[in-house]
């Protein structure tokens, strides 16, 4: 309870044919054309060592590794992971971009926050609470946290007639707003003509609903913030055994954040410490060693190629997950990934949205490819395809690859390409350390308050 408050050499690799070759490489098969599947390999030499120049990351990484050195002989290598993190302060995680930058007010509307977070590229930013008092501490001067992909899900429930809708939300003037009136008024033909963003960004529950006003809705996350005194291993069992995404680190003093500590970020770390002992001790076991994939193939969510791609958000938001492969139904092959990040192609690209109730995942990938292309983005993580990999690839590998193209989750195939597990960027940092016996004491048996109708 306190602790809430006051991280080369040869190796066995994994053999699969393409195109009657065999390599040894991750690879990542990438969606085209409809009847046309490439494959792309990917060296893991080809990502290379990181530059001699130390970033943030690895000077982190270096006092981990100086405080390997220290631990006792006796102790086991993720004893002395652990022990290593739980000495160094969560204020030692370099600063992310915009950390301190951007805080969303509460009376902030959906349009100006989409506007925000689309202008800033970030896809999270924590609600201040504007009624909360100047002198307030930082657990009342927060309301939670809003994601982007969020509050575009929670506006096309809104409006799909199909679905039951969310109860009608009181905007600032106190009256009650059914987004699905305010849309379907203006004429259905508004939706599938091409005129969906336009009727859509002119709505006037788009214009007047409150960011706090869907608090409790879909990946809105509670409040749960670290010290700059708290761990490292209180950090890393947050984001990957308690499911966290990202944390904010606040500074008692000023009542403010600090700096937000994501996932992905960790990752970034992993990967900026190639070459250090502790980093190849651990990153060098193949994933089979240290019980990768958890999720097998049996538990996979997936959508196949020709159903509509609607239907993958849905069942984002219904499984409570963030990402989903893409399908082929005969052979059963993934041929593409969708993001929940993904959802706001349905409100930009206009050869999309124009058709965002019928457009099926496959063509929805072409389309989105199509658009980046025109646009002149190569980097967004879509364009990514499928990245796969193999039991017998290296932790290592696997971080650097998920580092490098910026993707949240890896597949696991067998030799021939077939689906056999998921990994995600909480499996692998759950596999860096483990929580000691009460660690947490009672903090999450049911002492943490939860927004109403919260389901992250």
């Amino acid at each position: 309870m306190g602790i809430l408050r006051n991280l080369l050499t040869d190796q066995k690799r994994g053999v699969f044919g393409v195109a009657g070759e065999k390599r040894g490489y991750l690879y990542s098969v990438v969606g085209k054309m409809a009847s046309v599947r490439e494959i792309k390999i990917v060296r893991s030499e080809s990502l290379g060592h990181r530059s001699e120049v130390s970033s943030p990351e690895a000077k982190v990484g270096m006092r981990v590794e100086d405080l390997w050195d220290e631990q006792k002989p006796q102790l086991s290598p993720n004893e002395k992971l652990n022990a290593c993190f739980e000495s160094i302060p969560v204020s030692a995680f370099p600063l992310s971009s915009h950390s301190q930058d951007i805080e969303l007010r509460s009376d902030t509307s959906l349009a100006e926050a989409v506007q925000t977070l689309s202008k800033l590229k970030v896809l999270s930013a924590p609600v201040v609470d504007v009624d909360a008092p100047e002198d307030a501490s930082w657990i009342d001067r927060y309301i939670g946290i809003v994601e982007f992909p969020g509050i575009v899900v929670w506006l096309l429930h809104q409006l799909d007639p199909t679905s039951p809708r969310s109860p009608a939300v009181a905007g600032s003037d106190g009256v009650s707003h059914d987004f699905a009136a305010d849309i379907l008024d203006n004429g259905d033909s508004a939706v599938t003509s091409g005129n969906f963003f336009e009727v859509l960004t002119s709505s006037e529950l788009y214009k007047n609903t409150k960011v706090r006003d869907i608090s409790g809705t879909f990946r809105w996350a509670p409040f749960l913030a670290l010290q700059k005194d708290n761990s490292f291993l209180t950090m890393l069992l947050l984001l990957s055994k308690y499911k966290m995404k990202s944390i904010p680190v606040v500074d008692l003093g000023e009542a403010k954040i600090e700096n937000i500590i994501t996932q992905s970020g960790v990752i970034h770390m992993l990967a900026e410490c190639v070459g250090l002992h502790w980093f190849e001790d651990w990153g060098l076991k193949t994933l089979s060693e240290v019980g990768l994939p958890i999720m097998s193939k049996d538990h996979i969510i997936k959508i196949y190629e020709d159903e509509p791609v609607l239907q993958a958000f849905k069942l984002m938001r219904r499984k409570r997950i963030g990402g989903i492969p893409v399908v082929e139904r005969k052979s059963e092959k993934p041929v593409g990934n969708i993001s929940l990040r993904d959802v706001h192609f349905l409100l930009i690209a206009p050869e999309i949205y124009h058709d965002y109730r019928s457009i099926t995942t496959k063509n929805f990938l072409v389309a989105v490819r199509e658009h980046l292309e025109k646009h002149g983005d190569t980097s967004a993580p879509i364009l990514s395809g499928v990245i796969a990999c193999t039991k017998n690839h290296t932790l290592k590998e696997l971080i650097l690859m998920l580092d490098a193209e910026k993707i949240h989750r890896m597949y696991v195939v067998d030799d021939s390409g077939n689906l056999e597990g998921l990994i995600t960027l909480r499996d692998i940092i759950a596999r860096l350390v483990h929580e000691p016996p009460g660690y947490f004491g009672d903090f999450f048996d049911g002492v943490m308050p939860l927004p109403q109708n919260y389901r992250v």
